[in-house]
């Protein structure tokens, strides 16, 4: 139903953009201006009023998922257990997942740390933080630590658009949905890399 009525909102702007265009035409004609000219920056005008963060915004996404995003192992489980002999044998299963065990909120609430306790040993950082308070582009970097020696063992990072971290159910949100784009190419590969990585330090051997 919310994809019609977008649809339907999109239809008609398009059709007050043509009137307004025609309008500016025929003006400039009556006024003895080129009329190609007012009609060309009557349309500029009308595609910015709703589409002037499309460019930057693909453009910007791109770039940080080229620069930025991937998935890195700075840790095995087995160099691990070889620079903890014995320990990991001693830990417990985990719990049930649930909510994080802490939640902090930074840069005036445009960026957040969720908190996942595996086990009394290990834990699972997910940081959320608005790249920009222009642009709707969220960077998202999730972390294996140990928490004890406050060491990362890997680490991915994401990048989404279309939303922000402040204000995750406001503009623009679903009414500009060509900005949606809810990871780079070839995160969900590189967030299940991540997953199984975690799974490793989640069970006892």
């Amino acid at each position: 139903m919310f994809g019609l009525a977008v649809l339907v909102v999109m239809g008609l702007y398009l059709l007050i953009s043509i009137v307004a265009v025609r309008a500016a035409v025929i003006h400039a004609r009556k006024q003895g201006r080129r009329a190609w000219v007012w009609g060309l920056v009557t349309a500029v005008v009308m595609y910015n009023l709703v589409f002037w963060d499309w460019l930057p915004t693909v453009a910007t996404h791109q770039y940080y998922c080229a620069t930025e995003a991937g998935f890195w192992t700075y840790k095995t489980v087995d160099q691990w257990k070889q620079e903890n002999p014995g320990v990991m044998e001693t830990l417990p299963a985990p719990g049930a997942a649930g909510s994080p065990t802490k939640h902090e909120e930074f840069d005036d609430r445009h960026g957040r740390t969720d908190t996942y306790l595996l086990n009394e040993r290990f834990s699972w950082v997910v940081i959320q933080q608005d790249i920009s308070s222009l642009l709707p582009i969220i960077r998202t970097e999730h972390q294996i630590k140990d928490t004890r020696k406050n060491e990362v063992l890997a680490r991915y990072i994401d990048f989404g658009s279309g939303n922000s971290v402040k204000n995750p159910i406001g503009p623009p949100g679903p009414l500009k949905f060509w900005l949606h784009s809810s990871d780079c190419d070839g995160g969900d590969a590189n967030y299940g890399k991540f997953l199984l990585f975690k799974r490793l330090f989640e069970v006892t051997k």
